[in-house]
């Protein structure tokens, strides 16, 4: 704890704020006592009415939760980043861990800094420095539905993030860009590694502490200000999706009252005439006392239920999950939920393609308590095709957060130094808990002593990964 409060003075009261909620999102993991394991999906979920259904208590909460859920999110992570004093300003971890929950399936592979912008007030300004680096930025709304590409890739500058009807003055050589909504997220994402394979860890560190963002009054003020923050990683520790996760499990009614408060947040975009009859109806049905609060609790788990359902069976015929639509949703309230609950905030195909595994190729789930273990092996010439890199992440069941281990290994990537290929150019992955013998250690990524997934990222999409065509091999049982 001491390396966390190695901060300012002035910073200390919001430390100490969020280690007390991480104290109390942990301890409402204690208190629900949850089963840490794969989940399952029922067999008979999708015959519940997950639309206009029937007008009840019930119909209408399965609806709502499918339709709003990427909003519990991104309101409470907001709030978080509002106690941290970190809003409209970048930043990032000092490192990855197995502690960072914040986000699910964070990963490894690049150097984060991110940002909640907040532009109703007015627009914020984001100073993009020089680099070789390749790096890429995506910026979302509440419901992670991916906003065009606003500003080149790659080119440095300064920019003024502006909300809807902003009228204003900007200073000299500062490039407005006009975004659809007043709340927004902004992620770059750094490589570590050139293509090549070429370390550029430092010029990547570099090329995040020069970022800055500030409202437009302090760039008037102080145009060098607002650098990036980089933080410890604790206080990207509170677990969202596991305290989502359990209050729906146990405290739903609860679930739903922060729910119905994201729901009608400044954050949220404006709502579409279908999404606010839903609303409508669902908070007529909760403020009435007649309607039995059984109903909404068993609404709001079928709900939990479907999403997950959802993601657990969208797999193809070697058992990865991969979805075509991310970003760009559309209807499909139920994929952008679930995408939600297991990848949030992803990249769309023209930046990364995402295929994640909870099973072997004989479809049972994949689980490191055999030391033998797992082999993922690329044929020569079926490797994915990628501008910048693939990788495999492996991650805990439930959290969806990498997996401790003492090598302090996260992931096996085209840049992984000493990667060995075989004779005949196809390249093997081993998922053990120990490095078997023979076996590169490049070529190892460590698994728990129990159930885990794995992700394969490919950023820079090329070819069938770009049209998503693309198959991966099945992971193997040894």
């Amino acid at each position: 704890m001491k390396s966390v409060l190695q901060y300012k003075d002035s910073q200390s009261f919001s430390v100490r704020r969020i280690e007390l909620l991480v104290c109390l999102l942990a301890a409402i993991a204690i208190a629900a006592g949850a089963n840490r394991g794969i989940a399952q999906p029922s067999q008979s979920a999708r015959s519940v009415p997950t639309q206009d259904g029937d007008g009840s208590a019930y119909a209408t909460t399965v609806a709502y939760v499918e339709h709003f859920y990427p909003l519990w999110f991104t309101y409470n992570q907001s709030r978080l980043n509002n106690l941290a004093g970190t809003s409209n300003r970048m930043a990032g971890p000092v490192k990855m861990s197995p502690i960072c929950s914040f986000v699910v399936a964070s990963n490894d592979d690049t150097l984060y800094a991110s940002a909640f912008l907040h532009l109703r007030a007015e627009p914020v300004i984001l100073t993009i420095p020089a680099t070789r680096v390749t790096y890429s930025i995506l910026i979302v709304d509440a419901y992670g539905n991916i906003m065009p590409e606003v500003i080149p890739p790659e080119t440095p500058g300064v920019y003024a993030l502006t909300g809807p009807g902003f009228s204003g003055k900007l200073p000299q050589g500062v490039t407005p860009v006009s975004l659809p909504v007043n709340f927004s997220v902004v992620f770059f994402r750094a490589d570590k590694f050139s293509s090549t394979g070429e370390d550029q860890s430092a010029q990547a560190s570099a090329f995040r502490e020069s970022l800055k963002s500030q409202p437009l009054s302090g760039y008037v003020s102080d145009p060098g200000g607002g650098s990036a923050r980089i933080v410890s990683d604790l206080l990207l520790a509170p677990p969202f999706k596991t305290t989502a996760d359990l209050l729906i499990q146990h405290s739903p009614i609860l679930f739903l009252g922060q729910l119905q408060k994201a729901v009608a947040a400044p954050n949220t975009p404006p709502l579409s005439p279908s999404e606010q009859a839903v609303s409508t109806r669902f908070n007529a049905l909760l403020n009435d006392p007649r309607t039995p609060r059984s109903e909404f609790r068993a609404g709001a788990r079928k709900a939990h239920q479907l999403i997950l359902d959802n993601y657990l069976t969208h797999t193809g015929p070697t058992n990865w999950i991969h979805f075509t639509n991310i970003g760009e949703w559309g209807d499909n309230v139920l994929d952008r939920a679930a995408t939600t609950e297991f990848l949030q905030f992803s990249n769309g195909i023209g930046t990364a393609a995402y295929y994640h595994a909870f099973r072997d190729k004989a479809g049972r789930p994949l689980d490191g308590s055999e030391q033998k273990g797992y082999t993922l092996t690329f044929p020569a010439g079926a490797l994915p095709k990628a501008k910048r890199f693939w990788s495999l992440t492996a991650y805990t069941p439930e959290t969806i957060e990498l997996v401790p281990n003492r090598a302090h290994k996260y992931v096996v990537a085209s840049y992984t130094p000493g990667l060995k290929y075989d004779d005949d150019g196809s390249v093997t992955i081993f998922m053990t808990r120990r490095v078997p013998t023979g076996v590169p250690t490049a070529n190892w990524l460590p698994t728990p002593n129990g159930p885990f997934n794995i992700v394969l990222r490919v950023y820079g999409p090329e070819g069938d990964v770009a049209n998503n065509t693309y198959l991966p091999p099945s992971i193997q049982k040894d």
